[in-house]
């Protein structure tokens, strides 16, 4: 009866712990995306006395050029309202362009040009009347990156591979703080899915989107790559620290966290 209660008690706090490791990659994929650099700039602006929606990109496809597409409120159709975009290539001093937007309906649209995989440009969305002009983020640019075509099935094994190592790199954190757990399988599924994702399916979708396998370190600067090398390193030393027994729970704990706060760094940062 013991044992039956004793088993029983080990189901129940290992599912408490699956769903935790859950809830933190949810948690943790949610954030990575919303701080990414291809999430939309969305706000709300106030222009003749209406409140204008709008939703700018900042990544697109180098097969053409990159639309954008303001709605206006009804009130303001027959207006004369007008749209321009002012725009130049990331870095450096070069002068603004400037492209005006068609008018067709209710919608303003402008056209970016199409630029080299990993070409930026910073871009402002202006809208006038008359002697009356607004920009849609104020004196803040949005940057675009455009990249190269990117294959949808390899893309979504790598986003589910790299779940997959959230997921387990969690769980094995969780495991390791739990005395009748051994977080060594956990480890191994970790490691795994982290190098099938971050080595070999991640390179093959940045040479598709930007022309290169791997450009963080020692090769360059590129965030991401760098971030997916450390942690590696980290589950690595969790998996050697055991030889060829189970690894040491400090070790697998220091993976996890490690794998957590480098997630925490947005997706990115310092750019492609």
């Amino acid at each position: 009866m013991k044992e039956v209660t004793k088993n029983s008690s080990h189901h129940k706090k290992s599912g408490l712990f699956w769903f935790l490791a859950i809830l933190l990659t949810i948690g943790l994929a949610i954030y990575q995306r919303l701080t990414g650099p291809t999430y939309p700039v969305k706000g709300e602006v106030s222009f003749l006395g209406e409140k204008i929606s709008y939703k700018l990109p900042r990544s697109a496809e180098n097969l053409a050029d990159c639309p954008l597409i303001i709605n206006l409120p009804a009130s303001l159709v027959g207006q004369q309202v007008e749209g321009y975009l002012r725009f130049r290539q990331l870095g450096g001093d070069k002068p603004w362009n400037i492209l005006s937007m068609q008018a067709n309906g209710q919608q303003l649209k402008g056209f970016l040009p199409k630029q080299p995989p990993a070409g930026k440009l910073e871009y402002f969305v202006h809208l006038v009347r008359d002697s009356q002009e607004i920009s849609l983020t104020g004196e803040r640019p949005i940057v675009i990156r455009f990249k190269g075509k990117v294959s949808t099935p390899i893309l979504l094994a790598h986003i589910l591979v790299m779940f997959l190592g959230m997921l387990f790199s969690m769980r094995a954190g969780l495991a390791a703080l739990n005395p009748s757990e051994k977080p060594g399988s956990y480890a191994k599924w970790a490691a795994a899915m982290i190098f099938l994702g971050g080595f070999i399916l991640g390179p093959i979708i940045q040479k598709m989107a930007f022309g290169y396998f791997w450009t963080g370190f020692p090769l360059g600067r590129d965030l991401t790559d760098t971030k997916t090398l450390i942690i590696m390193i980290g589950w690595l030393a969790a998996l050697l620290s055991g030889r060829r027994t189970e690894p040491k729970k400090t070790w697998v704990l220091a993976a996890s966290l490690l794998t957590l706060v480098l997630y925490l760094i947005p997706h990115s940062l310092l750019g492609s």
